[in-house]
């Protein structure tokens, strides 16, 4: 790594790769048949203010002047038998993260950069690969191999790399002189503030450079004075990488790019085998597991799996990733074969030894019903399965909360409160199912704020024999509509009332508002059912 000095710091080292084509190369990998009638200069398109207009270009079309932003008419004008395609950006920032997992196999910091481009931490990285220069055309020329237009630089921050990409130029005898002969639109600044810049004389970076600060400040504003200090390496913001750094990361490489996907899994049980040993010298277990594939081309297929208890057995690991492979819409195409796999755990939490088995052995940990859930929620969606957590919360309907039953639980437990629990002998004072909403009944009592007498319910009437209540519930002050029902838009006093009916039925209903307090006529409902 290189270092600034005797007794500094080592100079980060970024490389920026920039895909001027991006959206048209995407479509000529992604969709070949769309090009079997021969081929020309191609543009996407999309609607602005009313008019098509050209959002990307390929090397083609800009060699016979067309240009983002022009419009389709006069394109067209320009070039009759011009492809055109429509904008399709949530595609292409899915295939730019694809290609950012790919560049995985580089450096575990990388991070989409803009729309069109990634950027790289390879800091302490080039070794592994002959040096920087030898890593970053190895990735420029792995890319080319399969159709992406792409062009690349190295420099020790973020945004002078970024400009250096977007903006090639020639040889340079060091960094600091091919950054301060870029274009003033490199700096990242507004159409306007670049042509303000060029009005004034300041035409490159080094112009810039060689101006007093506080009078460019003063004329052009902090932002300019800030890029500046970003492109000569004064200052700049730290990557944030599109992965976090795991608990465990193993890499296995291949000589020659494997075909099989079976064979793939094989080796991954091996290194999921070798990352449960880390774990364990760790006292530790794996809550997430993420296998890689990274495919010849440059691409990467990511596979994620998340246990709800902390594991490090490798079948149980495999047989997860199996699982996850089989509920694929789109299996995994190993296409020109597999050259390298990468297991990373990125959540990993505390496991306490396990007590040996009388005949030998370790013996089996692994809860049934956890691996039962794991199972379930791989194959139906982590959304899916769910179990019920505790809130904070005294309004019946909101006193749990429906979480995936694969996420950590909380230190907390259902609280026994004096108003909720009664004597062993007791019957319940909450009912075992709730309706949600609540269903609106017909009461007649004898009284405006007396108990039910009678009530009418999904057509059939119900003679109150036995009640007890009422039990006042006030509504949350704090949440204004948490105990609003049927769109009154307001919380009001809910008073529950336990009835048995003459067939020994039992409901849990309530008058919703204090009469004459809250409202002139209250409603009733039928919150839940006791068995």
């Amino acid at each position: 790594m290189t270092m600034d000095g005797i007794g500094q710091t080592p100079m980060r080292r970024y490389l920026a790769l920039s895909f001027p084509f991006l959206p048209v190369d995407r479509l000529r990998i992604a969709r070949p048949d769309l090009w079997a009638a021969g081929d020309g200069p191609a543009v996407v398109v999309e609607t602005v203010r009313g008019a098509m207009r050209l959002c990307s270009v390929d090397a083609d079309a800009l060699a016979i002047g067309l240009a983002p932003g022009m419009t389709l008419a006069d394109a067209r004008a320009c070039e009759p038998d011009l492809r055109v395609f429509d904008a399709d950006p949530h595609a292409d920032q899915d295939w730019l993260e694809r290609l950012c997992d790919g560049c995985a196999r580089y450096t575990p910091n990388a991070a989409p950069d803009g729309a069109a481009g990634l950027m790289l931490d390879i800091s302490g990285c080039g070794h592994l690969w002959g040096g920087d220069e030898a890593l970053a055309a190895g990735a420029a020329a792995r890319l080319e191999r399969h159709g992406l237009r792409v062009r690349h630089a190295i420099a020790s921050s973020p945004e002078a790399a970024h400009a250096l990409a977007r903006f090639p130029g020639p040889p340079a005898p060091d960094e600091d002189a091919a950054v301060r002969r870029l274009p003033v639109e490199a700096l990242g600044l507004d159409a306007a503030d670049a042509v303000a810049l060029r009005r004034a004389g300041l035409r490159t970076v080094g112009d810039l450079a060689s101006r007093p600060a506080a009078t460019l400040a003063a004329r052009f504003g902090e932002e300019a004075i800030d890029a500046l200090d970003a492109l000569l390496g004064r200052g700049h913001r730290p990557l944030a990488p599109r992965r976090p750094r795991a608990a465990v990361c193993i890499d296995r490489l291949f000589a020659e790019p494997i075909g099989s996907t079976a064979y793939a899994l094989t080796i991954l049980e091996e290194m999921a085998a070798q990352a449960g040993e880390r774990l364990a010298e760790r006292g530790e277990g794996g809550r997430r597991f993420e296998a890689v594939f990274f495919r010849s081309d440059g691409l990467a297929f990511p596979l994620r799996v998340e246990t709800s208890l902390p594991v490090r057995d490798a079948p149980a690991i495999l047989r997860l990733m199996r699982e996850r492979i089989d509920s694929l819409s789109d299996p995994i195409d190993p296409g020109f074969g597999f050259d390298m796999l990468r297991l990373t755990v990125p959540q990993a939490e505390k496991l306490a030894p396990t007590q040996l088995a009388l005949e030998g052995g370790e013996a089996r940990r692994e809860d049934s019903v956890a691996a039962l859930v794991d199972r379930l929620s791989i194959r139906a969606g982590r959304a899916r399965i769910q179990r019920l957590a505790p809130r904070d919360s005294h309004m019946p309907e909101q006193a749990q909360l429906a979480l995936p039953a694969v996420e950590p639980r909380a230190p907390e437990s259902w609280l026994e409160r004096a108003d909720a629990a009664g004597e062993p002998d007791d019957p319940p004072l909450r009912p075992l199912h709730l309706f949600d909403p609540p269903q609106p009944i017909e009461v007649m009592a004898q009284l405006p704020d007396g108990p039910p007498h009678r009530f009418r319910w999904r057509r059939g009437l119900h003679d109150v024999a036995r009640y007890e209540g009422p039990e006042r519930i006030a509504p949350e002050w704090w949440r204004a509509k948490d105990g609003a029902i049927a769109g009154d838009g307001i919380g009001r006093t809910r008073d529950y009332y336990r009835v048995e009916d003459a067939r020994g039925r039992r409901y849990w209903i309530f008058r919703h508002g204090l009469y004459g307090a809250e409202a002139t006529h209250p409603a009733w409902y039928i919150h839940g059912l006791f068995a």
